[in-house]
């Protein structure tokens, strides 16, 4: 079957031009290219089926383009034996194939410039692809990258899974990319979708839009550790102890109360972890947390397991010690530990929160030692 003589001609009257990217509405049955002149498009005519149709048009887009009608598939093999499956050249054909799943390749390959970026999101504008576009430093600091992000924000609402939310948050924050207006906009909705806050706590640890007291002997721990100024502990502890390291806490205490499903309790920890890795005294992955926390008390008084550093700030004072351990514990806090649960189950929401209590209790109760109460 082929394509009808009007629209052989007016498609390769297109391709012949020099297009930055083709888009195909198939439910419209519309062919759009983009070039420096701008936006062109071609009204199909189907003579069969709309879906038979569309097919012979993407044979006759990647005949043109790649010289073969076998599109996405027969350029990833082509491109990757060659060993240029990433190069800006690769990513630009695969923007005029008018395949989605071509879009979806570029917009995940591992380096993708601003321009690449321009083309790829005219050529899909998804939440999902915004998403893997601001991942490049490129984007963000380029033009795309605030465009991408007032999308990503305005379609927050419409966003059901809380695990994009989460991911939204944190790619809009970075480089200041929003306002503080639209900053505290996102804050208030986390205040009803915690989700949204797990995104504060990735990409914005110590500047978080919370008011709080710094702990109420901040000001005589950070005397006692005035010489302790390249010690990692001391580091850490000043950091939790001032304004924005109770927001923080404050913050982690909010979701670990009340997380929405297990997405989000898992980047929550992976999270926790990335903040308090300085003072991780080792890899190991526990799945058990009572477990962990005693190896962390033994690690703590058997000072042959010590670091100097570590024993440096024990000797100041014995108060330290509880904030030490509390601190410890939330450095080896990985997925593993919610494995056991989250492998035998997917329950969301109340009935989820219930089955890792016996791991959320107990992180709450170091979270209370680390905030003073």
């Amino acid at each position: 079957m082929n394509l009808s003589n009007e629209d052989n001609l007016r498609l390769n009257v297109l391709l012949h031009q020099d297009l930055q990217a083709i888009r195909i509405d198939e439910s419209k049955m519309i062919v759009y290219g983009l070039s420096e002149k701008g936006e062109a498009r071609v009204d199909l005519k189907a003579n069969c089926k709309d879906e038979v149709y569309v097919k012979e048009v993407k044979e006759l887009i990647s005949t043109h383009v790649l010289g073969s009608p076998g599109g996405y598939p027969i350029f990833l093999r082509r491109w990757t034996r060659m060993g240029q499956s990433r190069t800006n050249e690769s990513l630009e054909r695969l923007l005029l194939l008018g395949e989605s799943e071509a879009i979806v390749a570029v917009v995940n390959a591992d380096e993708v410039t601003n321009e690449i970026a321009r083309r790829a999101w005219w050529a899909m504008p998804t939440a999902a692809n915004a998403r893997c576009l601001l991942r490049h430093d490129d984007v963000i600091d380029g033009s795309m990258g605030k465009e991408l992000a007032d999308f990503l924000v305005e379609f927050l609402p419409f966003e059901e899974e809380p695990h994009a939310m989460l991911k939204s948050a944190q790619l809009v924050l970075q480089r200041n990319l929003i306002t503080d207006e639209v900053k505290a906009s996102l804050w208030k909705k986390g205040q009803r979708k915690n989700a949204l806050l797990v995104g504060f706590l990735k990409a914005l640890p110590d500047e978080l839009p919370l008011k709080v007291a710094k702990h109420k002997s901040y000001e005589e721990i950070k005397s006692q550790l005035s010489t302790l100024n390249d010690n990692v502990y001391a580091q850490i502890i000043l950091r939790l102890l001032s304004e924005q390291g109770q927001a923080y806490l404050q913050t982690m205490e909010t979701v670990m109360k009340k997380p929405s499903n297990q997405e989000v309790v898992v980047f929550l920890f992976d999270t926790i972890k990335g903040y308090f890795s300085d003072a991780r005294p080792n890899e190991v992955k526990y799945d058990d947390i009572d477990l962990l926390i005693s190896d962390v008390e033994k690690y703590i008084e058997v000072s042959s397991m010590q670091t100097e550093q570590l024993q440096q700030v024990l000797e100041i004072d014995s108060y330290l010690k509880p904030l030490l351990r509390s601190i410890l514990i939330f450095s080896l806090l990985n997925e593993s530990l919610l494995t056991p649960v989250f492998s035998r189950t997917d329950a969301i929401g109340s009935l989820m929160r219930k089955k890792i209590d016996h791991i959320i209790s107990p992180l709450l109760k170091e979270i209370a030692v680390l905030r003073g109460k």
